[in-house]
């Protein structure tokens, strides 16, 4: 017959608490060292920190799980814990095989050995998606139309995306016709998980009488990009206010009913660069152009304002009693078909008024009348010289496949 030794406790020892013996095991509590390590099934928690190395299966049941720092392993899945690229180069462990899931690239990354060495590769990312604006699918691209101030919020993986940004439409002058947006144009531009606050630039206001000028319209963003608004429209030469007003294209110069030499009447410059083309990805400052002169002396035949600029080209000088025409705009196909935008409003004529510029430009007005039309809004378009022609509202459009 065998012999037995039954214990029920044994009591705590240095680095022990109390080990309880029963029919199923030993319970140990309060164990705070074991240098000697540890053999057999563990089928309870552990608390604190396992220096050694761990030989055989680790079991964690229904709901279990172990939790290295933010790395996590359960019965159906492991967690590789999150960090950001600074955290990754900062304190992230560089050993060949090292997996992390990165935050700021939304991806999975490995450290691995490269035709130039080692380092971080791309294992995975997260699919690219995004919200804001008016969104609206053209094949197999996803479109997002912003015709009011809002967000851009990207989520997933980075993105390379095509954009258009154009602000306002300058405001009419009493001769000058309003200049048009500068456009900015990107086919690929990389978008990261972020939000990107926009806001879409107003047209601006037409001249309240023969001593001002029509004012500019306001800039558009899209995050750290800005396009300019249009510049505004010159009046009459009397205190300063014939030539027209600066702006992403020029406003077009005024004119002089009364007598000559009163001032000059103008056509402004342009902030954005001319030499734009359909579909062309622009400078930092976008593509736009000067406004064309008005009249500069004194004859009834020849009371005349210059066409604002566009996008395209520049707006156009007096032709004797014919207002100047509206410099065009330029066409694009990110809205899914092209488009023409930032086309310059026309120039106040005498006996002929000055013709819109393509893309949103509005037609200026003839002689002493009221007449003359606004800007098209998001088009960025200028306005037709006459009393009460704004410039058209801007836009932006972010395309993506």
């Amino acid at each position: 017959m065998a012999s037995e030794i039954r214990v029920n406790t044994i009591n705590n020892r240095s680095g022990f608490g109390t080990i309880s013996i029963t029919d199923s095991g030993a319970v140990f509590s309060g164990v705070t060292t074991s240098s000697g390590g540890f053999s057999g099934a563990l089928t309870g928690n552990v608390t604190g920190n396992v220096t050694g190395n761990v030989t055989g299966d680790v079991t964690t049941g229904v709901g279990g799980s172990i939790t290295v720092g933010n790395t996590v392993i359960t019965s159906t899945s492991i967690g590789i814990g999150t960090t950001d690229t600074t955290g990754r180069n900062a304190g992230v462990s560089t050993a060949i095989g090292t997996l992390i899931y990165n935050s700021t690239t939304n991806a999975i990354e490995m450290y691995a050995t490269t035709d130039n060495g080692s380092s971080w590769v791309t294992v995975k990312q997260a699919q690219f998606s995004a919200t804001g604006g008016t969104k609206t699918t053209s094949g197999n691209y996803t479109i997002h139309t912003f015709n009011e101030p809002g967000s851009f919020i990207a989520d997933g993986g980075s993105k390379n995306v095509e954009y258009m940004l154009i602000g306002g439409g300058g405001g009419a002058g009493v001769y000058g016709g309003g200049g048009a947006s500068a456009i900015r144009y990107d086919s690929s531009y990389s978008v990261s998980p972020g939000t990107y606050p926009i806001t879409i630039g107003g047209g601006g206001t037409a001249a309240a009488d023969g001593f001002s000028k029509g004012t500019s319209g306001t800039d558009s963003t899209f995050g750290p990009i800005t396009s300019s608004g249009g510049g505004g429209g010159g009046s009459t030469g009397y205190r300063g206010t014939g030539e027209g007003l600066p702006g992403g294209c020029g406003g077009g110069g005024g004119s002089d009913p009364n007598n000559a030499g009163n001032g000059p009447n103008n056509g402004a410059s342009a902030t954005g660069d001319p030499g734009g083309t359909a579909d062309s990805t622009s400078p930092a400052n976008g593509w736009g152009n000067a406004g064309g002169n008005g009249a500069s002396g004194y004859n009834v035949g020849n009371i005349a304002g210059g066409g604002g600029g566009g996008a395209g080209n520049a707006g156009s000088s007096v032709n004797g009693s014919t207002g100047g025409a509206g410099g065009n705009g330029l066409a694009f196909s990110v809205s899914g078909s092209p488009v023409t935008y930032g086309g310059g409003g026309g120039g106040k004529g005498y006996q002929y008024p000055g013709t819109a510029g393509s893309g949103g430009g509005g037609t200026g007005g003839a002689s002493f009348d009221n007449s003359g039309t606004s800007g098209t809004d998001n088009t960025g378009g200028g306005a037709g010289a006459g009393p009460g022609n704004s410039g058209g509202s801007g836009v932006l459009i972010i395309r993506y496949e």
